[in-house]
């Protein structure tokens, strides 16, 4: 007589639900930091838009001063960039003293939540704006823009 044999032995299953196992623990904190690299988009790219409208006001400006933006409220009226819908933002301005645009990081990672990003203009021998990036001290290094 034969005995047929289908299916899998509890040794079998072990392993694959092992190796399942360990691939989630390396797989997991990539994923989660793709997804703090992907919300603090969201802040850079705002940023950006903010940066685009400020040089345009100091071209009008031919030069002569910075835009008064203390707060987000002051932003969407002086330069027309509306951030009240980005809950990634706590809060933005622009010196008038020198143009520095400065936000606060929330609600993406403990990692970066109270994180502060810069972008600081340089003013070319053409009146052109370069704009560099900054950020505070604690800022995770693996997290910090490019360009």
């Amino acid at each position: 007589m034969k005995n047929a044999n289908f299916g899998f032995t509890l040794i079998e299953l072990l392993i694959v639900v092992a190796i399942i196992g360990i691939l989630a623990a390396v797989a997991l904190p990539y994923y989660q930091g793709h997804m703090v690299g992907a919300r603090l988009t969201e802040v850079t790219n705002a940023m950006g838009n903010v940066a685009t409208a400020v040089s345009a006001y100091v071209q009008e400006k031919e030069g002569t001063s910075w835009p008064d933006c203390p707060g987000i409220n002051e932003i969407q009226s002086s330069l027309g960039v509306s951030l009240r819908a980005l809950t990634r933002i706590g809060g933005m301005s622009v010196s008038t003293a020198n143009g520095v645009i400065t936000a606060t990081v929330q609600n993406i990672h403990p990692m970066v939540n109270g994180k502060t990003l810069t972008l600081t203009p340089a003013v070319g021998l053409d009146g052109s704006l370069r704009w560099n990036w900054g950020w505070s001290a604690d800022f995770p290094v693996q997290f910090r823009p490019k360009g």
